[in-house]
């Protein structure tokens, strides 16, 4: 992808016009309630670690990719419920940007703890205390966020 379509409407565009949206034949509830189990036993997890992790310490690049999983999680068991699978992380998190407004997600956000993890996983580039600290603020309210609509979502199917 070129570097002018780094953008919400660009990237969603790609995604639509690469067929990386998958419509799923229906919603499975059982698989969402497992995500949604998993997602917050990492969350314990990522509050844990985070808590005892010395500023110097190498641990940060496993919080900041902890958390940025359970944040992704979290979203791709929301997205479930409109029955779209995303074939890639940037087309989950501008999907969400562009049919869930009521969210009210920042994609540069979503873009940026994504790129740092990615950073992390491919070029060598392990994530820092400052990393963490630049994303944990805006990371848990998102998690807090999609926990809670999942929860009503998981809530309306009973």
């Amino acid at each position: 992808m070129r570097r002018e379509e780094r953008t919400q409407a660009g990237v969603f565009q790609h995604c639509s016009a690469e067929g990386l949206f998958n419509v799923l034949s229906q919603i499975d509830i059982e698989l969402i309630k497992t995500l949604y189990d998993v997602a917050l036993i990492d969350r314990e997890t990522l509050k844990e670690w985070s808590s005892k992790a010395p500023k110097t310490s190498g641990q940060w690049n496993a919080i900041v990719k902890l958390g940025y999983d359970v944040l992704h999680t979290l979203a791709e068991a929301f997205v479930y419920f409109d029955r779209i699978k995303a074939e890639r992380h940037e087309c989950l998190f501008t999907y969400l940007c562009e049919k869930h407004q009521e969210l009210d997600f920042d994609w540069n956000f979503l873009d940026r703890i994504r790129t740092i993890r990615n950073r992390s996983i491919y070029y060598g580039r392990p994530a820092t205390y400052e990393d963490w600290k630049s994303v944990e603020l805006q990371l848990n309210l998102y998690i807090n966020t999609l926990k809670k609509a999942v929860e009503q979502k998981l809530e309306n199917k009973k």
